[in-house]
């Protein structure tokens, strides 16, 4: 499953905030999730991450440790191949 994760700082951004995410980021990794891009964003949320995982319990599980760092909002996303056979 592909997942887009928009994120907020929950406040202002330090260096040692960017470390403990890299961590947290290669422990998801180390637990079967694929980072497939990581942007810093203008606007509304200060950060996208594309994800791919096994399955909406394994993103859960990932994310919650993220709690005290950024709120966030998940998306699933489909690819747009595999949406486009739905339409009918």
């Amino acid at each position: 499953m592909h997942f887009v994760i928009l994120a907020r700082w929950r406040k202002k951004l330090t260096r040692e905030m960017v470390e403990e995410t890299s961590k947290l980021m290669e422990q998801a990794a180390k637990e079967g999730a694929k980072i497939l891009g990581q942007y810093w964003t203008f606007g509304r949320w200060d950060a996208v991450v594309i994800a791919e995982g096994p399955d909406e319990k394994a993103a859960m599980t990932a994310l919650l440790r993220f709690g005290d760092l950024a709120s966030t909002e998940t998306l699933v996303a489909i690819p747009a191949e595999e949406a486009a056979k739905l339409v009918q």
